[in-house]
């Protein structure tokens, strides 16, 4: 289940890896664009201008999938603006972000209360394999970030909840100042502050922005094409996504995580 797109990367070398969170390895927000879309597309049936329901599903689901990996209110950037072009008059893109993550806690609010009363067992919310990942990684001593287009006070919560916080070195999220964070500028920090080469880099991620930001610097980009709701098998319009961004290897999960690292790490 290790599809290798580029043979030509130079491995054995890393030393730092970044980790996407939400479908790379927390399955927490699972179904979160049946909570977003759904809510754009009525807010877009608002407008004056606007088209059938199902042409705005359409573009609201490529949008949404296009900016997937970046902060969340990228996303709701892009809304405002398709609003005020079909004749409608939006919301500060803060003010549908909120509204948004309100929607979505109802939804993914018991998930959370169960993994910190200990209903759920961590794993059961994580990405297959994705713990034994983390620990390989570990073992050889290559130090681990996590970054995610989700505000921060939640990731830092979701990440304790499943008990992985330990693994990384940091942990990184959206803020409300959204020019203050993103993947690219952890990217090129991560690499400038520890005189990286590029091959020294890996990040894995399912979302476009993380691994176009790795391959633009020269790292390795492992594309997770994870269908979080199986929990098992390739997510064939994430792996499309993700091949496009230039991954270098895609995985559906890390439960070859055993050859994935004996690849990455063999010289």
């Amino acid at each position: 289940m290790i599809e290798i797109i580029n043979p030509n990367i130079i491995r054995g070398r890393i030393r730092h890896a970044l980790f996407d969170f939400d479908g790379t390895l927390s399955l927490i927000r699972e179904g979160w664009q049946d909570v977003m879309i759904p809510q754009m597309v009525a807010w877009l049936l608002e407008t004056p201008e606007h088209e059938s329901e199902a042409e705005l599903s359409a573009v609201v689901k490529d949008y949404v999938t296009r900016l997937t990996g970046k902060q969340t209110i990228y996303q709701m950037i892009q809304l405002a603006e398709e609003i005020r072009k079909r004749g409608g008059e939006p919301k500060d893109p803060l003010a549908y972000k909120y509204l948004y993550l309100d929607a979505l806690w109802q939804r993914i609010q018991h998930r959370v209360a169960d993994l910190k009363a200990g209903r759920i067992p961590p794993d059961d919310m994580m990405v297959p394999g994705s713990r034994a990942m983390l620990e390989a990684l570990r073992e050889r001593d290559v130090l681990c970030y996590l970054a995610s287009g989700t505000d921060e006070p939640y990731v830092l919560d979701e990440a304790a909840a499943l008990q992985v916080t330990p693994y990384f070195a940091g942990i990184y999220g959206a803020q409300d100042d959204y020019k203050a964070f993103s993947k690219k500028l952890l990217i090129d920090r991560i690499i400038a502050e520890h005189a990286l080469s590029g091959p020294e880099f890996v990040a894995f991620g399912d979302g476009y922005v993380e691994i176009e930001d790795t391959v633009r610097v020269g790292g390795i980009g492992v594309g997770v094409a994870t269908n979080e709701a199986e929990r098992a098998g390739i997510d064939e319009w994430k792996r499309t996504r993700l091949i496009q961004a230039g991954a270098d290897v895609i995985v559906p999960d890390f439960r070859e995580h055993a050859a994935l690292v004996a690849y990455l790490f063999e010289p």
